[in-house]
C-alpha cells in the first residue's frame, strides 16, 4: 500500500499514537494492540520523544504481528527506524529553529534508511501551544506557536509545502491541556495538504470538531492510556461517520 496516497484519500480518519515508553512490559503492550485491532482505526503511529532503540523496535515488530492496519513511524530521533513499518513520517519541526529537528536527525538517519525498503513521507511538523510544556517542547528546545497566532501557523505550513513537504502534522503535544482550536485547523486545512491534528483530544466531540474543520487524520494517544474503553467509542464513531 502507498501510504501517502492513503493519507490523501482519508477525510475522517483516526490514528492511534503508541508511545513505547508508556508500556512497562510486552504483555501490557500486547493487550493494548489487541484492543486497537478490535477498534480498527485507519492506522497507528509509533513514536515518542525519548524512546530507546530497543523499545522502539520491539513495539514496531509486535504491532506488525498483531495489526492489519498501516503502521507508521512517528520518530523523535534518528534511531526510530524499522523496516517492519509501512511508512515513516520524515518530520521537520518547522515551527521551531533547532537545527537538530529541522535537518540534523534526518541526516543521521540516512545510512539506516538507505538500507531498508520503507516509504518516507516528508512532513511539516508544527508544535502548537496546548497550555502546558510537553515532552516534545522540552526535548526539542523549541517554542510552540501560540493558539491565537493563526497567520504564523499558516505561513509556516505554507513554507513547508513550498519546501516539498507532503503532509502537515499540527500537534499540541502529548498530554496537552487544550487541543488545537478550530480556527487554526481551518486555516491549515485550506493549504491543501493532508492535515494531521494531535494533542489534547479527549472526546468524540473534539474529534468530530477537528474533522468538520478540515482535519484528515485526528490522533488519539493519552486518552487511550487513561481509558482504553475509549476505543469502543472510537469504533462507534468510525462506523457512524462513514
Amino acid at each position: 500500500m502507498n501510504i501517502l496516497s492513503y493519507f490523501q484519500k482519508i477525510e475522517k480518519g483516526i490514528a492511534v499514537l503508541i508511545d513505547p515508553d508508556k508500556f512497562n512490559d510486552i504483555s501490557s503492550l500486547s493487550f493494548f494492540l489487541d484492543n486497537i485491532q478490535i477498534a480498527q482505526p485507519h492506522m497507528v503511529f509509533i513514536g515518542g520523544s525519548s524512546v530507546s532503540k530497543v523499545d522502539f523496535t520491539r513495539c514496531v515488530e509486535l504491532a506488525r504481528q498483531k495489526l492489519d492496519i498501516p503502521v507508521v513511524l512517528f520518530p523523535g530521533a534518528s534511531h526510530h527506524i524499522s523496516n517492519q513499518a509501512d511508512a515513516l513520517l520524515f518530520l521537520s519541526l518547522i515551527s521551531g529553529r533547532n537545527p537538530d529537528f529541522l535537518i540534523g536527525h534526518h541526516v543521521d538517519a540516512i545510512d539506516d534508511l538507505e538500507e531498508i525498503d520503507l516509504e518516507v513521507i516528508p512532513t511539516s511538523y508544527l508544535l502548537i501551544n496546548g497550555g502546558k510544556m510537553t515532552s516534545v517542547e522540552y526535548v526539542s528546545r523549541t517554542v510552540p506557536i501560540p493558539q491565537n497566532e493563526i497567520t504564523i501557523a499558516r505561513k509556516t505550513a505554507m513554507a513547508g509545502k513550498y519546501l516539498g513537504h507532503q503532509l502537515i502534522y499540527a500537534d499540541a503535544g502529548s498530554g496537552a491541556l487544550n487541543p488545537i482550536n478550530s480556527k487554526m485547523i481551518s486555516a491549515l486545512a485550506k493549504i491543501g495538504s493532508p492535515l494531521i491534528i494531535g494533542g489534547g483530544i479527549r472526546s468524540i466531540e473534539a474529534i468530530d470538531r477537528a474533522h468538520k474543520h478540515g482535519a484528515n487524520i485526528v490522533v488519539i494517544g493519552n486518552k487511550l492510556e487513561e481509558n482504553i474503553d475509549f476505543l469502543l467509542d472510537l469504533k462507534h464513531y468510525l462506523k457512524t461517520s462513514l
